[in-house]
């Protein structure tokens, strides 16, 4: 079976033969939309969950299971989500995803009791895991001109990437001045308008002859990645020698391993291994896993940071990311127009890692009474410019040449990504806690009240977060630069290697 590179000279798909061609930018709106609600919804929740706990009466330990649940259901159902987009067809996948999203947020917004809201916010993840790869992969098929690819896609990265920070900012506001339920009910109004451009604007896609879905293989990778995110999150709860923390970690390792020996055996499987094992794709799946490792977290921290320490409101909390969310706009519209095709992915993604690691390092140097302007900003603006030349390149890089594995190839970025939050997240949350106790330990001596070393201590524990976010970065860097090759990829195939075929309309859905 002849096998196909992203480097192998190809023909780009003709405009005539992409019933996408004339509406792309618009599509590219409605994808945004799409990709907005999904990544939103990772952090606009969590402002709100103080208010939303004291309102329906749920415990601490109860609490994080709304992050928790969402998690879980979106990160292990993500390869089966980009598996069925490639057999619905990418636009009937999209407008489920966006119409369950919709719904179950519209259920959480009206929930009366703590299972009422995590029963929303499990659907939300089950339906993102549909909604997300389906997006990503129409994106991919819709733009095929590789200097328009590199705008749209910079786009959509910089949506991906500062999406997080969006949700902390509009969690504050609608928090703040009318009420929790609104960061569920928002939802409504952005997939009403995503389903209503949706279904005017798209055809419905789909690969020529329909891959026969992997049973076996949805079953292990599925099971182990839902044993993986519940394992680092029970890590971040309890601890890593909890019994539920290291059973569902081992759990984990035997399942994904289980489902690397299926796939490497079944004629169709669900994640094809040349779309891992290929230099570029494999590197690009790398840097977006320590990308998420580090961003998740050093929202997390930093939040607690300006919230805690200097004692932000949520709204200020929110317009104070605003210059990252600018420098991460701009940076991947340059990366992906500019730096992509002259100098491919090599050295700009890994430089994007190491600018980051540059910002988490200025970040160790705040203090309890830190001014925003001369320690927060500057570190913010660098971190936006190197996420910038992350996501968006290593997105554009992961997808390209992919036509009938489009959906499960943008499956892996978003499982990439959401994984690579979860192990962040919870590592960086032990190391911290531990550094707490540490500092508070060997200088409780020397502290002139308990009130001041407590909010050293907890400083402290801030840098070593940022420290060890800084490290994941630099050894992301280092992964992915030795598995990314120099020079430009090329272009777009219209057929990827072995069983996939160009994709045709569904006549019946059409313009629908």
């Amino acid at each position: 079976m002849a096998t196909l590179s992203m480097n192998d000279p190809v023909k780009a798909e003709h405009p005539a033969q992409n019933p996408h061609h004339e509406r792309r930018w618009l599509i590219l709106a409605v994808l945004g939309l799409a990709q907005l609600m999904v990544v939103l919804d990772a952090t606009i929740v969590n402002i709100a969950l103080p208010t939303a706990q004291h309102a329906l009466g749920f415990s601490d330990a109860d609490r994080q299971w709304i992050v928790t649940g969402y998690a879980l259901s979106f990160g292990s159902l993500l390869l089966l989500g980009g598996r069925l987009s490639d057999i619905l067809g990418r636009k009937r996948a999209l407008m489920i995803g966006l119409a369950g999203f919709a719904g179950a947020s519209a259920l959480g917004g009206f929930s009366t009791s703590f299972t009422m809201l995590l029963a929303a916010r499990v659907l939300q993840g089950s339906f993102g895991a549909l909604l997300a790869p389906a997006a990503l992969a129409m994106l991919t098929t819709t733009f095929t001109d590789p200097g328009e690819r590199g705008r749209a896609f910079g786009i959509y990265g910089a949506i991906a990437g500062g999406g997080g920070a969006i949700g902390l900012l509009l969690g504050g506001i609608l928090t703040s001045y009318a009420s929790w339920r609104w960061t569920l009910f928002v939802n409504l109004a952005i997939g009403a308008v995503a389903i209503t451009g949706a279904a005017l604007l798209l055809s419905n896609s789909r690969a020529a002859r329909r891959p026969h879905l992997d049973l076996p293989g949805v079953f292990t990778a599925t099971a182990g990645l839902f044993a993986l995110v519940y394992g680092f999150s029970h890590a971040e709860t309890t601890s890593w020698s909890d019994t539920y923390t290291m059973a569902s970690l081992v759990a984990a390792g035997v399942l994904l391993a289980t489902f690397v020996a299926i796939e490497r055996r079944v004629s169709e499987p669900l994640l094809p291994l040349r779309i891992v094992l290929d230099r570029n794709r494999g590197g690009a799946f790398i840097a977006m896993f320590a990308a998420g490792a580090a961003m998740f977290g050093t929202f997390l921290f930093l939040t607690y940071y300006m919230q805690g320490t200097l004692h932000y409101s949520p709204v200020v909390t929110g317009f104070a990311y605003l210059p990252m969310i600018v420098g991460l706009v701009g940076s991947a519209q340059v990366a992906t127009n500019v730096l992509l095709p002259r100098f491919g992915p090599k050295f700009m993604v890994a430089g994007g890692m190491v600018t980051a690691a540059v910002a988490m390092a200025l970040l160790t140097r705040t203090g309890l009474d830190s001014s925003y302007l001369t320690t927060i900003l500057p570190a913010l603006v660098i971190l936006g410019l190197g996420f910038g030349l992350i996501m968006a390149p290593s997105m554009s890089v992961a997808t390209v040449g992919l036509v009938a594995d489009a959906g499960i190839a943008s499956a892996m970025v978003n499982t990439s990504q959401q994984v690579g939050g979860s192990v962040g997240t919870s590592l960086l949350n032990t190391l911290g806690a531990s550094a707490v106790t540490a500092y508070a330990l060997a200088n409780r001596s020397t502290a002139t009240s308990v009130a001041t070393l407590r909010a050293q201590a907890t400083v402290h524990g801030y840098h070593v977060v940022f420290t060890c976010a800084a490290i994941f970065l630099v050894t992301g860097a280092v992964i992915a630069g030795l598995l990314l090759r120099r020079g430009a990829v090329a272009s777009l195939a219209i057929a990827a290697p072995g069983m996939e075929q160009a994709e045709q309309p569904d006549p019946v859905l059409v313009g629908v």
